[in-house]
């Protein structure tokens, strides 16, 4: 026994000595396991844009061939701990005959704000030790809402640049059916470029709070409430320092066992100044939606939906309900004259079909435009656009938009050159796009 005894104490003494020496090694193992065994993603796009700008003084039309490059990494789990990142590059194919933004220098031709650039697009630590849980750390991609309506917070996707977010993100869900998502934001990389030269278009440093709660708990709705508190730190972005709260309902209930559902959305927010906004701003922001949508057994219409929308962006003359973050050119029209709400704030009825004939997803749009202060109109906009993906990975589309401008005088007064805005001309605007991704 006493031999056993002791065989015993040096086996649990060799095991103890052996597992104050495992770890270092193990540990490296581990490590560099899940620096070597994630996976790579790449995404491409080429598009070529036409554009014929109405405003004055005259503009040469825009030619713009560009392609996107996006290239990541993503790690696997070290305890918990994963990290990723990924390179963008835009290049203009043959000649850039388009006004980048302000990085090319070509001001007497429209816009199509697609500069040339490399630069880290993303680069994050997550952790997602906590059940239903994530933290992110670093430059990453926001988004709010289903691509591409991202009403408050988004990449820009549309764009070439994507934007990103220098933040701190907490996405959780605590219960099955609620979810919450907090970022707190320092620096915003906007879809203008890294060596863009004009004040007002250089990354927005700020001191920003994103909260956005859901809870889909419920069959015939979902909910949504959301804070944004932004404080920009330069004096060419503090106007837009602002605190919004909102609400929303929306939900798709089927129509008597059919095929066909109802659509609905209601959605309410306030907007203060906020921060270091000198300005006395409390304005509002409505929008209601009704439709249907119908799923078809048909190879030729396997889907139809129609639906008809009314957003409100108030305005008082002086400031109105703004949405910077946003990716904006999904609202208002794919003609983008209304990327920034204008004074006198925004009234927009407008309608949409969507179907999917062929596997083709086809999108009209119709909107009438008109300003929520002073009673006047802005004008009309038709878009239209058609895409496809083949095996997965290939996406090959067509777009196009027409604003046509309301040629009130007042319309001019307030929107023309004196005032430097742009809504009282006309613009036309047509893509074409091949999209690959892995």
């Amino acid at each position: 026994m006493l031999i056993s005894a002791r065989l015993q104490d040096r086996v649990i003494l060799s095991i103890c000595l052996t597992a104050m020496a495992a770890p270092a090694p193990a540990l490296a193992d581990d490590l560099w396991g899940a620096l070597s065994s994630g996976e790579v993603d790449l995404y491409l796009r080429y598009r070529f844009e036409h554009v014929e700008d109405g405003q004055l003084p005259a503009l040469e039309d825009a030619n713009a061939n560009t392609l996107r490059t996006a290239l990541g990494y993503r790690t696997g789990f070290f305890h918990g701990f994963a990290g990723y990142l990924q390179f963008e590059d835009v290049r203009a194919i043959g000649n850039d005959l388009y006004n980048d933004g302000g990085t090319n220098g070509i001001i007497d031709r429209a816009a199509v704000v697609d500069p040339q650039s490399t630069e880290i697009n993303q680069a994050y630590l997550s952790f997602a030790g906590l059940p239903n849980s994530e933290l992110r750390a670093g430059r990453q991609e926001i988004t709010h809402r289903e691509d591409p309506l991202h009403r408050f917070l988004g990449n820009v996707l549309w764009r070439q640049n994507w934007q990103s977010f220098d933040a701190a993100r907490f996405t959780s869900e605590p219960l099955p059916d609620a979810s919450i998502d907090y970022s707190y934001i320092w620096n915003v990389n906007r879809i203008f470029g890294e060596d863009n030269p004009l004040p007002d278009r250089s990354d927005y440093r700020m001191d920003g709070h994103a909260l956005k709660l859901n809870f889909d708990g419920l069959e015939w709705a979902a909910l949504e409430a959301y804070g944004y508190l932004l404080d920009f730190e330069s004096a060419a972005s503090e106007f837009l320092s602002t605190a919004t709260y909102g609400g929303r309902v929306q939900g798709e209930p089927a129509l008597g066992g059919t095929d066909a559902s109802l659509l609905y959305t209601a959605e309410f927010a306030n907007q203060k100044d906020y921060g270091d906004n000198g300005n006395d701003i409390d304005v509002n922001y409505y929008l209601g939606e009704l439709g249907i949508g119908q799923t078809f057994d048909s190879t030729a219409l396997a889907s139809l939906e129609v639906k008809a929308s009314y957003e409100v962006l108030e305005g008082d003359g002086a400031n109105a309900f703004q949405t910077p973050l946003g990716t904006n050119h999904a609202f208002q029209g794919w003609a983008d004259r209304f990327l920034i709400t204008p004074a006198d704030g925004i009234e927009d009825l407008y309608g949409t079909l969507t179907a999917s004939i062929y596997d083709t997803t086809v999108m009209i749009m119709y909107h009438d435009l008109a300003a929520e202060n002073s009673n006047y109109d802005y004008g009309t906009e038709w878009d239209v656009a058609l895409s496809r993906t083949f095996w997965d990975h290939y996406t090959f589309g067509l777009k196009y938009a027409a604003y046509d401008a309301d040629e009130s005088a007042l319309n001019l007064a307030r929107n023309g050159v004196a005032s430097d805005g742009k809504q009282a001309f006309d613009l036309d605007k047509a893509w074409a796009w091949v999209e690959i991704e892995f």
